[in-house]
């Protein structure tokens, strides 16, 4: 799988350094708190079964995308709109697993354009502002290059079990710096983040497709992960100047039962 480039979308650089709004992420964090959960391996999985079924918290996600599809986002602060761009992200993830349920991989989700695209990352999706946008322009053109913060990888969910985590709330300008930290300590002290085999240092396939993102070449990578890692893990990277392989699950993360 080869990444999209990072290629800067202009239209949305545009932000109010001055701006005290803050986006209401509420009903975002209560739908987290209702049908995410964590596995015993450590993963967090979300219950698409549940949320696909006709009821009230199928409407609160489709109320909670209309909001943001309304808000003026290029009048918020900068932190403010890292926040909004991820967690439309994560919930727009949520709603086209949840459209499409059943399914085993988001990959066999196949409403992209082109005859041989895999997934639904390059479907408009909905539009803010006016502009239509899909998860690939979120990701590449948005997130990655106007932020140019490799933990971003660590925030945006695609609904996979080798993925890092969803996170447990709405990510929140007033705390954005705080919860991406959390969540790159918590994806590379993980072994489907980074692990040590007979000596050899194996790490998520997300360093290589997106090796650019972290420094260009293993050492970068590699003093990343030394970054972030725990006592455990800072000891076993210790002498380490290569990556050995890469792997990642792309099994979607659904709740048990």
């Amino acid at each position: 799988m080869a990444a999209p480039a990072a290629e800067a979308w202009e239209r949305w650089r545009t932000h109010d350094p001055a701006a005290t709004r803050r986006v209401d992420h509420g009903a975002w964090t209560a739908l987290l708190a209702r049908h995410r959960s964590m596995g015993a391996d450590g993963i967090a999985r979300f219950d698409y079964a549940v949320l696909a079924a006709a009821g009230p918290d199928r409407a609160a996600l489709a109320d909670y995308l209309a909001a943001l599809a309304a808000t003026p986002v290029s009048a918020l602060a900068r932190a403010e709109q890292m926040a909004f761009w991820i967690n439309l992200y994560n919930a727009l993830t949520v709603d086209v697993v949840v459209r499409h349920w059943p399914v085993d991989s988001i990959r066999d989700i196949r409403i992209s354009p082109g005859w041989f695209a895999v997934g639904p990352w390059g479907r408009k999706l909905i539009a803010v502002e006016g502009e239509e946008v899909s998860l690939d322009e979120i990701e590449h053109r948005i997130l990655r290059p106007l932020w140019n913060d490799p933990r971003v990888h660590y925030a945006v969910n695609c609904a996979s079990l080798g993925c890092p985590d969803l996170a447990a709330e709405a990510y929140t300008g007033a705390a954005l710096d705080a919860q991406l930290e959390r969540a790159a300590v918590g994806f590379v002290n993980h072994p489907r983040g980074a692990r040590i085999d007979a000596g050899r240092l194996r790490v998520s396939s997300i360093y290589e497709w997106f090796k650019a993102d972290f420094g260009g070449d293993d050492a970068g990578v590699i003093a990343h992960l030394r970054r972030y890692a725990g006592p455990e893990l800072a000891r076993a990277l210790a002498g380490m100047t290569r990556i050995a392989g890469h792997a990642y699950d792309w099994t979607i993360n659904r709740a048990p039962g």
